[in-house]
């Protein structure tokens, strides 16, 4: 039996997920084979047929899997079609009810609180697949925050497919949520997986500086430097207004903040001068960790339609500006780690040394006791093949929020 879970952001992926599919039913003739999530949304059931999918389950019912695989299983023989479980493109508005009940990690959680965008980027698909925003029931947000915190894990990831859209009534915004589950006994660490930097207001910006918790690492994506090319891709900010988000993070936190970022490169129209404005700005900003991608062509889209596109080795080269870029600012800002103590999480151990992240999202190792799901504080020496490297460093504060609270020594 296999479950695929799908995407569909480019071309590229739908070809894997077809890849994926045919592998699969070549290794196990007999088997079961079932697709769910962005690329199922949209496929053609004679074509899932024809690749030898047993079953195609689309977004927001994925809470309905089990039951359609106790169906296949109980006829004991794979069906002459595929079974369709599926909304129309876009899915309807409601929240598929998915939780998780318990977790073989016992180090970092993702809890899912939001799906669907309705925001429209020009080169995006994803909310057509995914549907209009909804948020998730609060209440079970924090159930589920305990039971996996009661499972051993003490680091809390807060995901959703446009994560500042989430609200639920009046009452529930992101802020609040943070500081909800700030308060459940065992949670040390929140994060947030990725965020949009229009749903960066004053109130949540604030909520996350005063919440210990809550790591000091933020991935905004940014994908362009340029106004124009901004504009072009419906992105629905400058690159002054992004410059001015980032600064006003950094005067509220009071921390030396790690800011990740996406780049699109490659655009419709992107000129030289227009990629050099988005490199200018990443230097100027300081990010830390870059994540590249080239620009590809993705059918029903607004920007497949522009003119302007470029030739695939002038955004191939392009990206491996970029990768470069986020190489040197990465090793800039990691080393400014170096002498200082840091708590990490240890998420797995090689050989003797553990290794884990810190709260800023930096991956570390280091020489020295620590077990898994444990914080311990490193004194970190240098840094190499991306990653810091260090000791341990013995500290008597039980207290992880109040240790980070105190800031890094």
């Amino acid at each position: 039996m296999a479950i695929l879970l799908s995407c569909t952001v480019t071309s590229e992926a739908d070809r894997k997920c077809r890849q994926q599919v045919r592998r699969l039913r070549r290794e196990n003739p007999r088997g079961v084979i079932l697709a769910a999530g962005c690329w199922a949304q949209e496929l053609d059931e004679e074509e899932g047929a024809e690749i030898g999918l047993d079953a195609i389950i689309g977004n927001r019912l994925k809470a309905c899997l089990p039951e359609i695989l106790e169906k296949i299983l109980a006829n004991g023989v794979r069906p002459q079609s595929p079974l369709v479980c599926r909304f129309s493109t876009p899915p309807d508005g409601s929240w598929d009810a998915l939780s998780v009940q318990r977790t073989t990690i016992h180090t970092r959680a993702f809890i899912k609180v939001q799906e669907g965008c309705d925001h429209f980027c020009s080169y995006c698909i994803v909310p057509y697949v995914r549907g209009a925003p909804v948020s998730r029931n609060p209440a079970e947000i924090l159930d589920e925050a305990r039971r996996v915190v009661e499972a051993g894990c003490c680091e809390v990831i807060l995901t959703g497919v446009h994560l500042g859209l989430f609200r639920y009534g009046e009452e529930w915004g992101l802020a609040r949520l943070v500081r909800e589950i700030a308060k459940i006994q065992g949670v040390q660490r929140i994060r947030f997986g990725s965020i949009e930097p229009f749903a960066l207001d004053e109130n949540l910006i604030q909520t996350l500086a005063d919440t210990p918790a809550f790591c000091p690492h933020l991935h905004l994506p940014l994908q362009s430097g340029d106004d124009r090319i901004l504009r072009a891709m419906r992105r629905g900010y400058s690159a002054g207004e992004f410059r001015s988000l980032v600064w006003r993070i950094r005067e509220r936190w009071q921390d030396h903040v790690h800011f990740s970022t996406d780049l699109l490169v490659g655009f419709p129209g992107e000129s030289d001068a227009a990629f050099q404005n988005t490199l200018n700005l990443v230097r100027e900003l300081e990010f830390g960790k870059l994540h590249v991608f080239p620009y590809s062509r993705r059918p029903h889209t607004e920007a497949s339609r522009l003119e302007g596109h470029l030739p695939a080795a002038v955004i191939q080269a392009r990206c491996e500006e970029g990768i470069r870029l986020g190489e040197q600012l990465l090793g800039r800002y990691a080393a400014s780690f170096i002498g200082k103590t840091v708590p990490v999480l240890v998420e797995r151990r090689k050989g003797n040394e553990p290794r884990g992240l810190t709260p800023h999202f930096l991956p570390a190792r280091w020489t020295g006791e620590g077990k898994t799901g444990q914080i311990c504080s490193v004194k970190i020496k240098g840094y190499e093949d991306g990653e810091l490297f260090g000791q341990d460093f013995p500290f008597d504060r039980p207290d992880y929020c109040s240790f980070l609270k105190a800031g890094i020594k």
